[in-house]
């Protein structure tokens, strides 16, 4: 009987999910898998926030893989020692996995490929599962990535994205075959599993009090909830922070409870200006994979070099962190971050702004404490939107200066947002 494994990674999803059609489609049985990395702790990329929310995506997609008869196996380790022991225990002879555009999930990939090809098993990466491009499709003439989003965004636009698959009627499971006392006996025992990891075994620490729950079921909801009426005036109010009217599907798209393709199709044929500007949106989440994809070092390197002379003052930085900076619009954003673990796409802008061009601070300092408590943290996007506001990124105007004042009143005018994150200035 032929086995594969599909393994977990940023697709935590049944629907729309290339990994697990691929295994099923090859084999009788799969083992879908999970490995909690122990690897990512030392990269200090766990913590509170984020292991709250894959937590309870774990544990929302085995109760989907178990009303298909199946259910998630979890191991605990080295994701590449962890799979081949997985495939080995089962008989599989290939593994199933979605790509990544970081350093740390390409090395991950290449080592788990040589580890199973030196047992004579097989890997399988799946490109178009986290982004709806994937990363290396679209390259302009002798280059390796657009360094420049809108002839990128032309491109992108013209791509013939994938179909998107239906979730499984039926995930039947692999299990582990033993020999018993004498030859001619075989026994079957289910695959070793532990159990679905609590958030604060993840990464202990307090959790963001208004922090969203996480998992395909909740992000399918709130995804027709988005359809069915806000999507409409996204075009007029996504950059209102008062109005509060962006998505808050970014947190969804990171863990991959929501498949890129499958939101790209749905609000492609609801139409109209705002599923136009939402569809520039996933294209700006596309380009900045396929950047970091080509250039891993922009994750903590500028990607073009300025040469800046940051200052490092710790009490301007600790009351930018805090919301003390004595900006309403600022403070305002960054209590709501601390308080949501999130905050829309023009708040994000206006404060890396403000620390990288009036407080002159390194962006790998803001960065970094946005990675600390963003639930929807991706290296890709935080660290190159970053740059792009620092001046070091993509941005073909590197002097380009958010002034809060002018921000609020522009996206705050009745100053609703600031009310209601700073209780003190009502």
């Amino acid at each position: 009987m032929r086995v594969s494994v599909a393994l977990f990674t940023a697709d935590l999803r049944v629907h729309d999910n290339p990994v697990l059609r691929a295994a099923l489609r090859e084999a009788e049985r799969v083992v879908p898998l999970f490995v909690v990395d122990t690897g990512i702790s030392r990269t200090g990329f766990a913590v509170p926030n984020r292991a709250a929310f894959l937590a309870d995506s774990l544990a929302d997609l085995d109760t989907a893989l178990r009303a298909r008869g199946g259910r998630l196996v979890v191991r605990t380790g080295d994701v590449v020692e962890e799979t081949c022991r997985v495939a080995a225990e089962t008989g599989a002879g290939t593994v199933h996995v979605a790509g990544g555009a970081s350093r740390y999930a390409v090395r991950r990939e290449d080592r788990l490929r040589a580890a199973l090809a030196a047992d004579r098993r097989g890997l399988w990466v799946h490109d178009a599962s986290v982004t709806a491009v994937p990363p290396g499709a679209l390259v302009p003439a002798g280059k390796d990535h657009f360094a420049v989003f809108t002839p990128y965004f032309r491109r992108w636009e013209g791509f013939s994205v994938r179909g998107v698959l239906p979730a499984p009627a039926r995930v039947p499971v692999a299990e582990v075959r033993l020999a018993g006392l004498r030859s001619a006996e075989v026994h079957s025992a289910e695959v070793r599993s532990a159990g679905l990891p609590r958030a604060e075994s993840l990464a202990p620490g307090p959790v963001s009090p208004g922090l969203p729950a996480g998992g395909e079921s909740e992000g399918r909801r709130r995804l027709r909830s988005w359809l069915a009426g806000p999507l409409a005036r996204y075009a007029d109010l996504h950059d209102d922070l008062a109005a509060d009217a962006t998505s808050r599907l970014s947190p969804y798209l990171h863990f991959g409870c929501l498949s890129p393709v499958e939101l790209l199709e749905r609000v492609r044929a609801h139409g109209g200006p705002g599923a136009h500007a939402f569809v520039r949106q996933l294209a700006w989440r596309d380009f900045h994979h396929q950047v970091l994809a080509a250039r891993p070092d922009a994750a903590r390197h500028d990607y073009r070099p300025r040469h800046d002379r940051w200052r490092r003052n710790a009490e301007e930085i600790r009351a930018w962190q805090e919301g003390r900076t004595g900006y309403p619009v600022v403070d305002a954003a960054m209590r709501q971050l601390r308080y949501e673990g999130w905050m829309p796409g023009r708040a994000r802008l206006l404060t890396a702004s403000f620390l990288t061009k009036t407080l002159c601070a390194d962006w790998r300092v803001g960065a970094g404490y946005f990675l600390e408590l963003l639930v929807d943290g991706d290296i890709a996007n935080n660290q190159l939107n970053w740059q792009w506001m620092a001046g070091t990124g993509t941005d073909t105007r590197p002097n380009r200066v958010l002034n809060p004042l002018v921000q609020a009143r522009r996206f705050d005018p009745g100053g609703e947002y600031v009310r209601r994150w700073l209780p003190e200035s009502r």
